[in-house]
This record gives structure tokens, sequence and C-alpha cells, in this order.
């Protein structure tokens, strides 16, 4: 396990992070949604979710969170304790100590009965996991995003869905799930992030891996024979047309802030032209997924406005290629990345997902290097990367 301080005087509490990384597979991908609900109903310690709250609120209401994103061809199971920072404490008590353990425990040391998960745990969260999954389209923005994913990625295990196949969990048994949870707990990529005045604490007692996990972080890069069109009829008030384009795997700074130009605000050619000068569309924006070498663009329209939502779209690409991106679109889109930068630090959980994306891929962490290189793009090299980015599919999701 590698375990990271990051130190700021910035914040009343600590934030304790534990962060399992582990290559996404269609056999484990439902069995990993499922293990982190189970763990937080109760450890060897305390054996239920009252006796959990109870050292909580003992621990002056320190909270737990879980959480699952992917990355790359990876899936990170995310694990959050937040409790007072020591100095707001009465009679010199310390709770970066209890805390750290308290996580441990709940991750490392769970509730077992006769050597297997709790029967009534599992079947009470495959209930619960049931009902998200089934809850998936209740919001169509991110249903939409999530369904271009899959079309878009189908060949690589990325494009799972992240809580994974509601027609595998009535299979899953305790026994099952206890064996799935020791594989993961063996085979991840574990890192400890503790942020906050940590200065002081010793961390080298809480090292728990015998040997030093590193997965695959390799993510192909996609070429687009032909554009793919998929068209999914839904009673809604808003149809949702959603399109991945592929990029190169390199330059990403320069990548950065071509998306940054072309979706990201209210100064973006997206914005300005697909919503506001078109009036095509209620919203229209792009995220740049660099571990996945693609850029996604968002946008809700009226499904007789499909036609030329897409003629507008793909005029916004062409007129990047062709160099038609203004003094003024580079400026705001710098200052627009930099806006960005300037928040890593203003939250813990900033500061942990900007320092664990570039821990588990070995990248430096230096933030105004980073500033300087965005600085010093030119529009030619704009241009270059633009001429490289190929729509790959085009969702739409509407009557």
């Amino acid at each position: 396990m590698k375990i990271k301080k990051i130190e700021t005087k910035k914040f009343k509490t600590n934030v304790y992070a534990l962060y399992l990384t582990i290559p996404l597979t269609k056999e484990n991908v439902t069995y990993n949604a499922l293990i982190p609900t189970v763990l937080k109903r109760g450890c060897e310690k305390y054996n239920n979710q009252l006796e959990i709250s109870k050292k909580l609120e003992e621990m002056y209401d320190a909270t737990f969170g879980i959480g699952i994103t992917k990355v790359g061809n990876n899936e990170v199971l995310k694990f959050y304790l937040e409790s007072l920072n020591n100095n707001y404490l009465p009679n010199n008590e310390d709770l970066s100590k209890t805390s750290i353990e308290m996580l441990l425990n709940i991750v490392m040391k769970p509730y077992l009965v006769n050597g297997k998960f709790d029967d009534d745990y599992v079947e009470q969260e495959k209930e619960n996991l049931k009902k998200v999954i089934e809850s998936r389209k209740d919001n169509k923005d991110t249903y939409a995003t999530n369904r271009l994913l899959e079309e878009m990625f189908k060949e690589e295990p990325y494009g799972l869905y992240k809580f994974g196949n509601i027609d595998e969990i009535d299979n899953i048994t305790s026994e099952k799930l206890y064996e799935k949870y020791k594989e993961l707990i063996k085979n991840s990529e574990k890192y400890l992030y503790i942020v906050g005045d940590v200065k002081n604490l010793n961390i080298e007692s809480y090292n728990i891996d015998e040997k030093e996990i590193t997965i695959s972080k390799e993510f192909p890069v996609k070429i687009s024979e032909k554009e793919n069109i998929v068209k999914e009829k839904m009673d809604v008030t808003q149809g949702k047309l959603v399109i991945g384009l592929n990029t190169p795997n390199n330059k990403q700074e320069v990548i950065a802030l071509y998306n940054t130009i072309l979706g990201k605000g209210a100064n973006s050619k997206l914005f300005l032209n697909v919503r506001e000068k078109e009036g095509l569309a209620y919203s229209a924006g792009s995220t740049y997924l660099k571990r996945n070498n693609a850029i996604i663009i968002s946008t809700g329209i009226e499904a007789s406005k499909y036609n030329k939502a897409v003629e507008v779209i793909k005029k916004q690409l062409k007129d990047m290629e062709n160099g038609n991106i203004t003094e003024k679109e580079m400026k705001d889109a710098k200052q627009f990345i930099n806006a960005g930068l300037n928040l890593i630090n203003e939250s813990s959980e900033n500061m942990i997902e900007y320092r664990f994306d570039k821990d588990l891929y070995n990248e430096e962490i230096d933030i105004e290097k980073y500033r300087k290189e965005i600085e010093e793009i030119k529009k030619e090299d704009i241009v270059k990367v633009a001429k490289q980015i190929k729509i790959d599919t085009i969702y739409f999701l509407g009557n």
C-alpha cells in the first residue's frame, strides 16, 4: 500500500481516503459494485451500522463514505473517512490515529459469519444494487453519457457499466462475494491518502501490504473507420445528443486546451454556436477523458433539431481543424484552465483526486509547470491535434 500525506492547514477536518484499483472485468464488475456497500454494514470490531455510527459519533461526528469510478480499463473502489483536525479537539486528543484505524477496520477487517460475509447484509445490499441499476434511466444526462461510452468502448472493459449487470445479482452468494473480496484485497493497487494538518503523524505502521502491486494502465488508441450512429427511443421532454471523439494518447495538455475551446464554459464554441447563436440546444459542453483518449460532447436538444445540431457541432470541429480559433478563444480557454487549477487546493477531495490520478500513472505532480505548459501552447499546436481528433460514435436518446 502506498501511503501519501498531503499537508495543509486550510481545513478544520482531515480526510483519510483508501483507494483500491483493480482491472475492470465482466466477471467481477457486479461483485465489485456490491463489496463496498457490504463492507460499510459492519466490521470485525463494530458488527453493524449502528455500532459504526456510534463510533463515528464518538469521534466528534466523523463521516464515512464510499464511491466507485472507472479510469482507463480499471475501476477504483473508494473509501473515505473525514474527522476533525486534532487542533480543534479538547485535551490534546489524537483523532488521526483513531480515524486511520477505523477506516482500515471497515475495509480490511470485515464482519464475517462462519468465514463469509453476513447473509442478511449481502441479500439486503443485492436488493439495493438492483434498485440502483433499475433507476439508471432516471437521470437522462448520465444515462445517455453511459450509453455512449458503452457503445464507443464495447470492445474495451471501460465500456462496462460500473454497477454491473442486474441479471448476475441473484446468483451472488455471501461465500462467492467474500472470495471476490479476498481477490480484490490481494490484487488491487492500493493508495491511502491523508489530507490535513498531519505533519507529525507517523504513517509507517499502517502499511498493510506484504508486496507492492502495480496494475497495467495501458489504454489503446482507437482509430475511427466510420461514424457509429446509435439512436435509442425514450419518451423524454428533452432529447440527449452525445458524441464521442477519439483523441491521440499524447499531447494531453494541448488536447485539454482544445477541449476547453470546444466545450468548456460560456465562451466555448459549443455554447456560443450550438446553444446561443443557433438556439439548437438547452445545454452544450464537452469533457476530456484523457485516460481513455476521448472527448465526450453532450447536448440537450429537441428531437426535431437532431440533424441541424449534428451539422453545427461538426462545423465547430472542422473550424478548429482549419485554424478558425481567435486570440480571445485561446485566452479565455487558458484562463478557464487556470481557474480550474486554482480549485485543486480548495478542497481535500480535489487534492486527493488530482494526486491520485498523477500517482496512478506515475506522472510528475507540478501544478505550476502544467500551468506554464498550457500558457505556451500556440494555435498551430491546437490545429495539429484537431486534425487527429475524429468522431467515433453519435448517440441520441429521444422520441
